[in-house]
């Protein structure tokens, strides 16, 4: 088989209406540093064009067996050898059987039958034939055979009707392909975390937030996922796309964000502490609406909240423990001061004002060994030389117990 670590695909489009979702897929791949080469079906030309994609790719689209851009005029053989996995999507009722049945009579089939590589397929169709029997035969075979299905999913469809087999979101598949082309660092580890911000209420409408989004901990959670681990991901309020294979708490306070950690922290190996924990809480929040008046200040007491970290971190036997520092000067110094005070493995320090909310992000990461900055770069890809660091750290601490 071809070497997993290779970051190069090759994205068959067949010829289902969800064919226009293939154009998001490709930049969503690439925002993983992904490379994907196109492989269309004569019928998925009806639905999007070769040009398309190609311009969304960067590299050639082929349709025809016979392509002359291939010297020996083997693109079936030849355009899978360098790859890490052909995925197909959409994925037809009509093509599935083709795989089940070693049917090559077209390019993207024969590449499929000819290949050196994993196959992952994305289903795509009418509920009632997604459920036909013959088609669910055909899921069994291709399972039976270590073909990875991603979804469908249940939902509106093109036709009209409501039910399963409408394909995946360009996003949801670019995450699992990554996830399934990602090396296996931290496989058998047992991953805690928390994201996003929280909420703490002062009446029954109002409350103290901040603009924390959770996207930087949702890519953690999906890093450390397609790095291997079993993560449990504990969120404050966030509109981020749920990380597949996570198994997600939602909580809204500190007080309920530290109930959580608590309740799952003994069987943690890592802890990685991202969300945005408010410092502070209203004493007493109001049942009802606090009703302005003219004449009135409001006056508010607030007590501090729980210090997850440092309780995560003090226990008899810790988990191995990460934190995030978010300043907005003096950035190394504060950073460096709280990862030694709280006697935290690893903190991953950013600057506020250039971080919340935004795409990308720059960091630096500080440890026993020194601080190690890491360009500015889209956060998933940031996420991913975070999780490798703290596979990194961890393994070396492990040996040393």
């Amino acid at each position: 088989m071809s070497d997993i670590t290779s970051k190069k695909v090759v994205l068959g489009v067949t010829g289902g209406v969800a064919a226009y979702k293939a154009a998001e897929l490709v930049r969503r791949l690439g925002d993983q540093g992904i490379g994907v080469h196109v492989v269309m079906t004569e019928a998925a030309c009806g639905f999007i064009t070769p040009a398309t994609l190609q311009a969304l790719s960067g590299n050639p689209v082929y349709t025809d067996m016979w392509d002359a851009r291939i010297s020996n005029s083997m693109a079936h053989i030849e355009l899978s050898r360098d790859k890490a996995a052909i995925v197909i999507a959409p994925a037809t009722a009509d093509f599935m059987a083709k795989l089940v049945h070693g049917h090559a009579d077209d390019l993207l089939s024969t590449l499929c039958l000819a290949r050196d590589c994993a196959l992952i397929v994305a289903p795509a169709m009418n509920r009632q034939m997604w459920e036909n029997p013959a088609t669910q035969r055909n899921v069994a075979q291709l399972e039976k055979d270590g073909i990875t299905l991603l979804g469908p999913a249940s939902g509106d469809q093109a036709c009209g009707e409501t039910g399963n087999g409408r394909m995946l979101e360009a996003q949801e598949i670019a995450d699992a392909v990554a996830a399934f082309l990602a090396p296996k660092t931290l496989a058998g580890v047992n991953v805690l975390m928390t994201a996003g911000p929280t909420f703490e209420p002062i009446d029954a409408v109002r409350g103290i937030t901040n603009r924390s989004s959770g996207k930087m901990g949702y890519a953690i959670a999906r890093a450390a996922i397609g790095a291997g681990a079993k993560v449990t991901l504990i969120s404050g309020p966030s509109s981020q796309p749920i990380p597949a294979g996570a198994m997600l708490t939602q909580v809204q306070s500190a007080a309920d964000m530290f109930a959580a950690v608590k309740k799952h922290a003994k069987g943690a190996d890592i802890f990685i502490g991202v969300a945005a924990v408010a410092d502070y809480r209203v004493e007493t929040p109001s049942e009802h609406k606090i009703k302005k008046t003219e004449s009135d200040a409001l006056t508010l007491k607030l007590l501090p909240n729980p210090d997850i970290l440092a309780w995560v971190a003090g226990q008899a036997k810790p988990p191995f423990t990460v934190g995030f520092a978010a300043e907005s000067q003096n950035l190394e110094n504060y950073a460096d001061e709280k990862r030694r005070r709280k006697k935290v493995n690893l903190i991953v320090a950013n600057l506020a004002q250039n971080a919340i909310g935004a795409d990308d992000n720059e960091v630096m990461l500080l440890d026993d060994s020194g601080t190690h900055k890491l360009m500015r770069a889209p956060k998933e890809a940031v996420a991913k030389d975070i999780v490798a660091r703290i596979a990194t750290l961890y393994k070396a601490a492990k040996k040393r117990r």
